[in-house]
């Protein structure tokens, strides 16, 4: 019977127990739910932390997203398409826009930009030595397939060269002479003659370029000195208002915006022409290839360079009218800007 009593009074204890633990965990239940119902200032300051994960992991996907692009533009310029396309994915994947968020310019490199510049100053000795053979000749080129006509190889150096100068001709024009040099390296070579560039700078400056310094080539001082260009023209563009007659009535008074253009086309040797004419360049231009243009208009004379002691190149234009003779002088700073 005291064993029974006992027995009943543990259970009853366990009972208890287990009711208490149940209410303690439905008290932390209920704090818990009512915390997140009424966040307190604890909670405010979860939500910056939370913002500064999600910013970090934004810029992890952008760098990841970005090192898969590269890898695939790599792939692409190597060959690989279907490799490329599985990076471009992956890397839209993470970032849709990743494209229009990296920059593809790389950093300078003074090392290789200056190995570069070796190369390009050493290319005609290289030229050179590469057609050089054994015998100490040099050979210009060589035909690609077997042919029973003559080659141009077979001519004589002495021709070869009255053949470029045929090509610069009186019109000085280098540009064609630098696009031949572009044929082979023999024709580089050719085309880098000192005498056809002294020849043209004696044609441009005469008597003021018998010294080259402190250029250190004949070529590079056509490239590099001021001169006027051969192979365009050079158009102004005036635009003023001007003041209309007043109405009949004296209410009002009409103003007028004027617009016109000044063309001047510069010769080797020492003419030029200038056009004065309110039509656009593209259909005054063409008018004015040659000298023998047919436009009434058109006002013919002669220009020389001057080198003054302030250190400017400054051309000096003199034209007239063909039959009335009405003369005009000029004098205008030389620009570097591109003729049209």
């Amino acid at each position: 019977m005291a064993e029974s009593n006992q027995n009943t009074v543990e259970e009853g204890e366990d009972e208890n127990t287990e009711d208490s633990n149940l209410q303690l965990e439905l008290s932390a239940f209920r704090a818990k739910w009512m915390s997140e119902l009424q966040p307190s200032s604890g909670g405010k300051k979860s939500v910056p932390k939370t913002a500064e994960l999600k910013r970090r992991q934004e810029i992890a996907n952008e760098e990841k997203a970005r090192e898969l692009f590269l890898k695939a533009v790599e792939e692409e310029q190597n060959g690989a398409v279907y490799e490329a396309i599985k990076y471009y994915k992956s890397a839209m994947h993470l970032v849709p826009d990743i494209e229009f968020k990296i920059n593809y310019s790389r950093s300078p490199d003074p090392d290789r930009d200056n190995e570069k510049d070796r190369e390009i100053d050493d290319l005609l000795t290289y030229f050179q030595q590469q057609l050089t053979l054994g015998d100490g000749t040099m050979k210009l080129c060589e035909p690609d397939t077997d042919t029973t006509q003559v080659h141009i190889s077979a001519l004589p150096f002495e021709v070869l060269m009255y053949i470029f100068r045929w090509v610069v001709s009186c019109d000085l024009d280098l540009r064609a002479l630098e696009q031949l040099s572009l044929v082979c390296r023999g024709f580089y070579i050719c085309a880098r003659d000192p005498e056809i560039w002294r020849s043209a700078c004696l044609r441009v400056w005469g008597r003021n370029c018998t010294k080259m310094l402190p250029f250190s080539s004949w070529r590079e001082m056509f490239l590099e000195r001021p001169r006027v260009r051969f192979d365009g023209v050079y158009i102004s563009k005036t635009s003023y208002i001007r003041q209309g007659e007043e109405s009949l009535d004296g209410f009002y008074r009409a103003w007028h915006q004027v617009e016109y253009y000044r063309y001047l086309r510069f010769f080797p040797d020492g003419q030029v022409m200038m056009l004065t004419t309110p039509e656009d360049p593209l259909v005054t231009v063409p008018r004015l290839r040659s000298k023998n243009s047919r436009v009434d208009s058109i006002m013919f004379g002669h220009y020389r360079l001057s080198q003054d002691t302030d250190n400017q190149t400054k051309v000096y234009v003199v034209v007239s009218k063909r039959k009335e003779e009405v003369g005009f002088e000029g004098i205008c700073l030389l620009t570097t800007g591109t003729p049209k």
